[in-house]
């Protein structure tokens, strides 16, 4: 009978253990000194975990021409946080492949040694947002929790996550930790037409937004310093393929006579982005 029980024990606490296995763990935190950038990523057991990013992007802010009062604006804002300074959370904006993402990068790389940290989430990972602010918040360093390409579309759970960690819960905000987001949409969330139909206009003449459209504004507004970037010019996609071309060690003769290619390139491609110039930039230094 003895034996019996025992081996109904054995397998009772096999079993609480494979329970355990599956289920959600606090997120536990990381090895802070294996890089200054980490990814957050869901496992398939449903586990979060935050995995170093080993090999950073090594774009510099002098890199990034063109785009000069959005740089100050965004090395600003950094710096302040760094040092200890009120700063905001901030939601850069507007026409793709204008260095949105690349002026995040390259603060992460300007302000690193000073403390300056980033974590890269997904967007259908914000739900986990309150997780990943009470693992850092003990911590010296200052992090950016930066999610790029951030849009939601309507139910998505990730959006009352953000609202709720940005300005709305009743805990207070951590001072370590700020929310940069680049989006191609203004206010995060796909606007229809039907939706001009819930304004209202009162007899003085002011126009009112349904709740529809304060919905959907009310969360980019939660973001203290919007950031917007805009096509370039023709002129201004020459000089950033210039300067490309020069960072990949191309004389000044060969970037002259590479203006006409540059231009086709763009034209192929219906865009004059920056990253546009980029990729020409790397192809036509390799050919060189």
């Amino acid at each position: 009978m003895n034996e019996q029980v025992e081996q109904l024990i054995r397998r009772a606490s096999q079993l609480l253990e494979r329970i355990e296995a599956i289920l959600p763990q606090p997120l536990s935190a990381p090895d802070w000194g294996a890089s200054v950038a980490w990814r957050y990523r869901k496992r398939a057991s449903g586990h979060g975990v935050l995995e170093p990013v080993r090999h950073v992007a090594t774009i510099r802010l002098t890199d990034l021409k063109e785009i000069d009062g959005q740089k100050e604006k965004i090395q600003r804002n950094t710096l302040q946080f760094v040092r200890g300074q009120p700063a905001n959370n901030v939601l850069l904006t507007g026409a793709r492949g204008t260095g949105k993402s690349s002026l995040v990068k390259a603060c992460l790389n300007e302000y690193s040694s000073e403390g300056l940290r980033l974590i890269e989430i997904d967007k259908t990972d914000m739900v986990d947002l309150p997780d990943i602010v009470e693992v850092v918040a003990s911590r010296p360093e200052k992090f950016l929790v930066f999610c790029d390409d951030l849009s939601f579309d309507e139910g998505e759970p990730g959006y009352k996550a953000l609202k709720s960690i940005l300005d709305g819960s009743v805990a207070a905000a951590t001072p370590n930790v700020l929310i940069y987001a680049t989006s191609n949409r203004r206010h995060l969330m796909p606007e229809y037409m039907k939706e001009n139909l819930s304004y209202k206009h009162t007899d003085d003449g002011e126009v009112h937004p349904g709740e529809a459209v304060e919905e959907k504004i009310s969360l980019s507004e939660r973001f203290g310093l919007w950031v917007s970037f805009y096509p370039f010019s023709q002129d201004e996609y020459l000089a950033i393929v210039a300067q490309w071309l020069s960072a990949f060690g191309v004389g000044a003769p060969a970037i002259e006579a590479a203006r006409p290619e540059a231009l086709v390139w763009a034209l192929e491609r219906a865009s004059r982005s920056g990253r546009v110039a980029y990729q020409f930039a790397r192809d036509y230094a390799g050919r060189l």
